[in-house]
């Protein structure tokens, strides 16, 4: 094997890992998900039947990863968030015609304790604040705070609040990279 799994946890049949991916203790990865490369799933993790998610996913301790969410490369979802694939559950009807997707893109990260409502888009390189509830789509960049979940400000691809200058430019402090805010939408520029 080309990747590590703890003896506590069980893998299932027709699973894809990629190569370099550590899973830690008692967790369930379920057949028909597909795991990137070096990813790292910490404790008590749960991955539903076709699940996606890219390489280098960090899925920290107590989170289940429900049937229809893909992350795409470079995700972090931070200990006990949670993500939902049912709007209106109920325990004495089934609804797993009604799953919706939930799609967390390139570079984003989620807090300890968030909760995403499925189906919707988190944009690349947001920031979720712990403890936040996310019932819309978040736009690439935004940092999204509280309950409800708002938009409070910018956040750079190195996680760092981005303040910008008249110019509507701004620079992050740790990579020096430039940021355009055009149309209430963020680009990085350089």
């Amino acid at each position: 094997m080309s990747y590590f799994v703890h003896p506590s946890s069980f893998v299932d049949e027709n699973v894809e890992i990629g190569e370099g991916t550590r899973i830690w203790h008692f967790s369930h990865v379920m057949s028909g998900s597909v795991i990137g490369k070096n990813c790292n799933l910490g404790q008590n993790v749960v991955v539903s039947p076709k699940v996606i998610l890219g390489n280098n996913v960090r899925v920290q301790n107590n989170v289940s990863i429900y049937e229809g969410v893909i992350c795409e490369d470079d995700v972090f979802l931070g200990p006990s968030m949670v993500l939902t694939n049912v709007i209106n559950p109920r325990s004495a009807d089934s609804r797993k015609s009604e799953y919706k997707k939930t799609l967390i893109k390139k570079g984003a990260s989620i807090g300890a304790n968030a909760t995403i409502v499925c189906g919707h888009a988190i944009g690349e390189f947001a920031f979720i604040g712990a403890g936040a509830v996310v019932t819309k789509d978040v736009p690439a960049y935004a940092l999204i705070v509280g309950n409800p979940g708002r938009q409070t400000g910018w956040m750079s691809e190195y996680g760092h609040k981005l303040n910008f200058n008249s110019e509507n430019k701004a620079i992050c402090p740790e990579s020096q990279q430039e940021y355009l805010l055009e149309n209430n939408r963020v680009k990085r520029i350089k």
